[in-house]
């Protein structure tokens, strides 16, 4: 009896595992980035707030960079928290494309 030698390389577990690892750490990572932008957007700002108070507390000048960094915290938890889309969406918005929906 003769072996078979397959030609194309086989993909195992571990190499699945591995991957699958791969992008866990990759996600963990990414919340914890956004976990410490999120910290870092409250510290800062309070600590503005603190300094507008003990100033003058006249007209409110620490609403531009609560509101200018805000918008930079929403999108750093858009892309965090809403991924790119899956094979699954994608294999359906080409099926979409194929009907001409």
């Amino acid at each position: 009896m003769t072996e078979r030698l397959p030609t194309e390389p086989v993909v195992g577990i571990a190499d699945d595992e591995r991957e699958l690892r791969q992008r866990a750490v990759k996600r963990l990572e990414d919340k914890r980035g956004l976990m410490a932008h999120c910290l870092a957007y409250v510290t800062v700002n309070m600590l503005l707030v603190a300094i507008w108070f003990t100033t003058s507390a006249g007209f409110f000048w620490p609403v531009f960079p609560i509101f200018g960094w805000g918008i930079g915290l929403a999108f750093h938890a858009w892309d965090v928290l809403w991924p790119a889309p899956g094979p699954r969406q994608v294999e359906a918005e080409m099926e979409r494309l194929r009907r001409g929906d």
